[in-house]
């Protein structure tokens, strides 16, 4: 059972205490949150306390996290559009509307459901029972290139790679507006959105470092097809980024104010290119994901 403590700053006083625990704590929501505190098991200096509980400076907030009960993943017979494979490592272009992994609301159809159906037990375990073989995901409405280890040496090698940013992720996308200049860098924080716990945000403050590269493959009347380039991997990041300089994507639902005419689910995202080192060879591979087909009519109806 994880413990948590914090002491309350001055920066903090006087807000309630659901809002200053999921400032604090990134993972947890703040509906999360209030249900702890209705069940008594948020204390401050040692006394349970209700929602309406606003915090003062020097308070002493504590509660323990309760132990995660996973659920069993059963293994689907989803078809796979496998780009690669080797005893090492597989890379999947995930078509759009699948999730990569279970999470609440989301426990069959998964990529992770339909993977452990093809590799059997041959999935890492770094990630526990949830994410087997997951070294990092997409976006449930992007398409295109995953890559998931089927051993826990790969896993390792794979991570590290993302950690100091050598995977090359080319992505293609289509964004409102017409970008003047041929090609930018966007270098901006990236962190929890501060009211809206289920986006992202440019934040200043709370954010991590976060840089989207980007040019400009074609300009149409209203719309621009980029290419972007990832140095970093922040959740959102693509989406986040082009909305910060006022070309968010086109079909975003969540970062843009703009409506699409076409009939599209979600964004227009595509991650296209995956380069790697092998686990075991050492050699760099890249792996390219051909675009959706409704990414291809659309750029022929523009």
């Amino acid at each position: 059972m994880e413990k948590f403590c914090f002491e309350i700053t001055e920066q903090l006083e006087d807000e309630r205490i659901d809002k200053c625990l999921a400032e604090l704590i990134d993972s947890l929501s703040r509906s999360f949150i209030q249900k702890l505190i209705k069940e008594n098991a948020v204390s401050v200096n040692g006394v349970a306390v209700k929602g309406s509980y606003r915090v003062k400076a020097d308070d002493k907030v504590s509660f323990c996290l309760p132990e995660a009960v996973e659920p069993e993943i059963e293994a689907e017979n989803i078809p796979l559009d496998i780009l690669f494979e080797d005893k090492d490592v597989i890379v999947v272009n995930k078509p759009k509307g699948m999730v990569v992994h279970p999470a609440a609301g989301h426990y069959t159809g998964t990529l992770v459901n339909a993977l452990l159906y093809h590799c059997g037990n041959e999935l890492s375990g770094i990630n526990g029972v949830m994410r087997p073989g997951i070294v990092h995901r997409i976006d449930m409405d992007t398409t295109g290139s995953v890559i998931a280890c089927k051993n826990d040496a790969a896993h390792n090698c794979i991570a590290e790679q993302l950690k100091e940013h050598s995977i090359t992720r080319r992505y293609r996308a289509i964004c409102h507006g017409v970008l003047k200049e041929e090609e930018g860098t966007v270098d901006k924080p990236i962190g929890r959105h501060p009211t809206d716990r289920k986006k992202m945000s440019v934040n200043e403050k709370n954010g991590k470092r976060a840089v989207t590269h980007y040019r400009v493959l074609k300009r149409f009347d209203k719309y621009t097809y980029i290419e972007c380039v990832l140095e970093t991997g922040r959740t959102h990041q693509i989406r986040v980024h082009m909305a910060s300089i006022g070309h968010p994507l086109l079909g975003d639902e969540v970062y843009s104010e703009r409506k699409s005419p076409f009939k599209l689910q979600g964004q227009t995202l595509h991650a296209m290119t995956l380069g790697f080192r092998h686990p075991s060879t050492g050699e760099y591979i890249e792996i390219n994901a051909p675009l959706p087909e409704y990414f291809k009519h659309l750029l022929e109806i523009l």
